[in-house]
């Protein structure tokens, strides 16, 4: 890791990623067709907002794996409560037909798994490539992002 990999705010240097995982509430296959191609996008604009960047995505059939940069400014609950909370309102308004009263909308499940990530960063992202793979079920659809 080079010195040149390193962000900077006023008065600090930082390079925090993390492998983040989260599932759609019940673990329903719904991360297929028009809705995975949706969330792509959605999931940068929304990181983007928050100066965060996804370096590396995947929607499995079941799941979301991604390696975000976020800024030591922002916890890491804060920018995936936005992310889902955001998402979750953006997927009802677009899929549901719903155009105001978002209370109760759970499409995603509460909590996630988070990991930091430092000098194994391509392990990491290897690993969230081959999702499809070690998933055993995958399909004909690409589900990075």
């Amino acid at each position: 890791m080079t010195t040149s990999s390193y962000e900077s705010l006023s008065h600090s240097k930082w390079d925090c990623k993390y492998h983040i995982v989260f599932i759609p509430k019940g673990r329903k296959k719904e991360l297929y067709g028009k809705i995975r191609g949706y969330l792509g996008p959605l999931f940068h604009e929304l990181a983007a907002q928050r100066n965060c960047q996804i370096m590396e995505g995947h929607m499995v059939q079941d799941h979301v794996h991604m390696l975000i940069r976020i800024p030591p400014k922002y916890s890491v609950a804060e920018v995936v409560g936005y992310l889902k909370g955001k998402s979750a309102i953006s997927v009802a308004r677009q899929f549901s037909g719903r155009q105001r009263n978002f209370n109760g909308e759970n499409f995603w499940a509460r909590g996630y798994a988070v990991s930091t990530v430092g000098f194994e960063e391509t392990q990491i992202r290897a690993y969230i490539k081959n999702q499809e793979q070690l998933d055993g079920k995958g399909s004909s659809e690409q589900g990075r992002f």
